[in-house]
């Protein structure tokens, strides 16, 4: 790690002009911000404006949210994507396989980040101080520089409660827990990679009546693939939960989507889905079925426009099902299990 992800002292205040920009957005507001972003990237990312105009964009002639042109993922693979000049020993890995390339996200302020996943959790399950939050990552604190990890750390951190922190294999320890927890009924997430849900359900199946179960995607040859309904079910079975909950985040993004059950994401205001086609990539559509798009405004110091591998349908409501990965695409940890 080339810096404690936890315990970071530097870059801790958001500049107000994106704060208030970003997370003081309504729907109204989004596509004005969403294009000044734009503007403000093409003059101040070089990678990203020589990409738009590679495809004929500017902002001379983009003037639309489907104006605007989005950065293919794997371009976080073979560039440092960055908008201004800025040197950050902070910066967010991929997981990956032996002998693949990972996308590795530049962090220009980290507060941007914390603004951003706190507030995104707080509106989707309100005050994080009334939770207590438990993570069942063992995969991801293995590694150097998970997003993932940091998120769910200053989320414990900040819920305050004594009982919070990580465990790794510990399930006869987490399993006491959880039991001291449901008995004083204090609302508890257990977030986790999925095959470590998995192991811990076989082992120590209880009935949750308190806790929000969350997977976050995740099996990485662990154990063999399901899809996720199949994953579900064993955790509702388990747990005797009515829902399992997850989160679509990626490294290349500094914001979250959170689904409380059956695939459906919630999109915070400042993160958008659009849809692209599949045969076409730069004809995009605010709905319907095709291959994601990402804008998510809190990435305004690398890109906020990406064009992800991800396969899904975007509901007229702005909310989305991801429905897989796209022929050929690189595994991912956090965004999604086929479905």
């Amino acid at each position: 790690m080339v810096t404690n992800l936890t315990n970071l002292t530097t870059q801790n205040i958001v500049p107000l002009q994106w704060s208030h920009k970003i997370f003081g957005i309504d729907k109204v507001g989004f596509e004005q911000t969403a294009l000044e972003i734009f503007r403000f990237q093409y003059d101040h990312n070089a990678l990203y404006a020589g990409y738009a105009n590679a495809v004929h964009k500017s902002p001379d002639n983009v003037n639309s949210l489907l104006d605007i042109p989005f950065l293919p993922i794997r371009f976080f693979k073979s560039h440092e994507v960055k908008t201004t000049s800025f040197e950050s020993d902070i910066f967010f890995e991929s997981s990956g396989t032996t002998g693949t390339i990972n996308s590795r996200h530049f962090i220009k302020n980290i507060a941007l980040y914390e603004e951003s996943f706190l507030k995104g959790f707080e509106q989707e399950y309100g005050k994080i101080s009334d939770w207590c939050i438990i993570g069942l990552l063992p995969s991801y604190l293995e590694r150097k520089n998970a997003s993932l990890v940091y998120m769910v750390q200053e989320l414990i951190n900040k819920s305050g409660h004594s009982a919070s922190g990580f465990y790794l294999d510990e399930f006869e320890k987490l399993s006491t827990t959880l039991i001291t927890l449901e008995a004083t009924g204090q609302k508890t997430l257990l977030i986790g990679v999925t095959y470590a849900l998995l192991d811990f359900a076989e082992k120590f199946p209880q009935p949750l009546q308190h806790t929000v179960i969350m997977e976050t995607g995740g099996m990485k040859g662990r154990r063999r693939e399901l899809i996720r309904d199949e994953v579900h079910q064993i955790l509702k079975n388990a747990f005797s939960v009515s829902a399992v909950h997850s989160e679509y985040g990626m490294t290349e993004l500094l914001s979250q989507a959170y689904s409380p059950g059956e695939g459906l994401f919630f999109p915070p205001a400042w993160m958008q889905i659009l849809i692209r086609d599949e045969e076409d990539p730069l004809l995009i559509k605010e709905n319907g079925k095709g291959i994601i798009n990402v804008i998510d405004l809190a990435n305004v110091y690398s890109c906020s426009f990406i064009a992800t591998d991800d396969a899904g349908i975007v509901n007229a409501d702005g909310n989305f099902e991801v429905l897989g990965r796209v022929d050929g695409s690189d595994l991912r940890g956090c965004s999604l299990m086929a479905v």
